[in-house]
């Protein structure tokens, strides 16, 4: 058993999720084994929330995953001393058809909410708003707030004022601090592995919540998380016996699931750095690129010759190649970054991508498939980027749908056992 809560927000952009890295490194300084979860698909902020506390972060999804992946991140957070499970959005967002909101898992896990309120520019209305929050779902208990981006003394003593009928504790008021703040870039933050000074950033965001926050309080506003014993068979099988994933600045969006589930199964997974001139091994029988920023290292990508031999000469031996989003940009011929400048490619794919204008593509996905992917037929997935195809000849991968069902037509492209697609695949779902 674990005790744990979930850091939420009224919407995106309030703070939670610098609130939730620095909140573990702070229990984690108290020599606490901490265990922590990301709702929905997010790649960015769980490798901040793992650095954070030295382990791992596992996505908690309801809309994509299945009972086995549900109940596999569920058990590991029930193994830890405390669990933080950072929200997506606001509370009560997510998907308009099914489950996947903050406010389900919070519910699901019986944990209770601590939710974060961006009340810079709010003064006694930020009662109304509160009490909506705390009322609108009887199953969802939010046991707390945290008052972000507070400006002065007497600011936080009207909202602490405000909200005391409400009966709701405030664990802490953060004040408007410059130096609080994430680089960010297109797809959000900039990644964790690229801040060369995060131990400093994140030592300097415990500190700042150590001072503003009760953490005494906090932890005693924890409910209890216990590891879910129900045994299911995971659905989502290994790409193959011995799979070598790129993994670097340019490929760095894997779900952290996948890869433990796949290992549970057998596989044999292996790692390698095309920025760095490394190579898949020849004996592997299949390589997965995985998404990230082709765009920003096109001209790295393209001198690394050797790398479109060995990839070439595998899929020549039957060796299933497949690349999700930034991965799948980058087995086209030709990929057109910002400024203009076509870079080849791996020249797997008769596929050319460009960013000169950039496009947003976002939202969760069904799809259906009738390849070699060793996948049953129904995937659950994410699309998320401003990327674009300018041509994209072939077989199509998958039929696509959204959230709703609404038809996305077809998506990706396959040529025997090379095959990708914009979607960042989650998990298997039905038959």
């Amino acid at each position: 058993m674990s005790k744990g809560f979930v850091i939420a927000a009224t919407h995106s952009g309030a703070g939670k999720s610098l609130i939730s890295m620095a909140l573990l490194r702070c229990f984690k300084r108290q020599n606490l084994q901490m265990a922590a979860a990301k709702t929905g698909p997010d790649y960015i902020d769980p490798a901040f929330h793992a650095k954070a506390i030295g382990g791992i972060c596992y996505n908690y999804d309801l809309w994509a995953m299945n009972d086995a992946s549900l109940n596999m991140v569920q058990t590991h957070l029930a193994k830890a001393d405390m669990a933080i499970i950072e929200g997506v959005l606001g509370l009560f967002d997510g998907p308009i058809e099914g489950i996947g909101s903050t406010a389900d898992v919070a519910a699901k896990l019986n944990l209770p909410v601590i939710l974060v309120v961006d009340a810079g520019a709010m003064g006694q209305s930020v009662a109304a708003l509160i009490h909506g929050f705390a009322t609108y779902r009887k199953d969802v208990t939010i046991a707390a707030v945290i008052f972000n981006n507070i400006g002065t003394p007497r600011h936080e003593k009207m909202l602490r004022a405000a909200i005391e009928p409400l009966n709701i504790i405030v664990i802490g008021c953060l004040p408007r601090h410059k130096n609080m703040l994430l680089p960010s870039r297109h797809l959000g933050l900039v990644q964790a592995d690229e801040m060369q000074d995060f131990e400093t950033f994140i030592n300097g965001a415990a500190d700042y919540i150590e001072q503003h926050l009760d953490l005494g309080l906090l932890a005693s506003k924890a409910g209890t998380l216990s590891a879910n014993g129900k045994k299911a068979e995971f659905k989502l099988k290994p790409l193959g016996q011995k799979i070598a994933i790129a993994k670097d600045a340019a490929f760095t969006f894997i779900y952290p699931h996948i890869v433990t589930q796949w290992r549970q199964m057998g596989a044999e997974v292996s790692y390698f750095s095309p920025l760095n001139n490394e190579l898949p091994n020849s004996d592997v029988d299949a390589v997965f690129l995985p998404g990230g920023y082709p765009e920003l290292f096109a001209a790295e990508l393209a001198s690394k010759a050797e790398l479109r031999i060995r990839l070439k000469q595998l899929a020549q031996n039957d060796k299933i190649i497949y690349g999700e989003c930034g991965g799948y940009m980058a087995m086209g011929k030709a990929l057109i970054d910002k400024q203009g400048v076509r870079h080849q490619m791996f020249d797997l794919l008769d596929l050319v991508t460009s960013f000169e204008q950039p496009k947003r593509q976002l939202g969760y996905r069904k799809l259906q498939h009738d390849s070699q992917l060793p996948w049953a037929r129904n995937l659950f997935g994410h699309e998320f980027h401003y990327t674009h195809a300018l041509e994209a000849n072939g077989e199509p991968l998958f039929k696509a749908w959204d959230a709703q069902n609404v038809s996305h037509g077809n998506m990706g492209l396959q040529n025997g056992t090379i095959m990708g697609s914009y979607a960042h695949i989650i998990d298997v779902k039905g038959s």
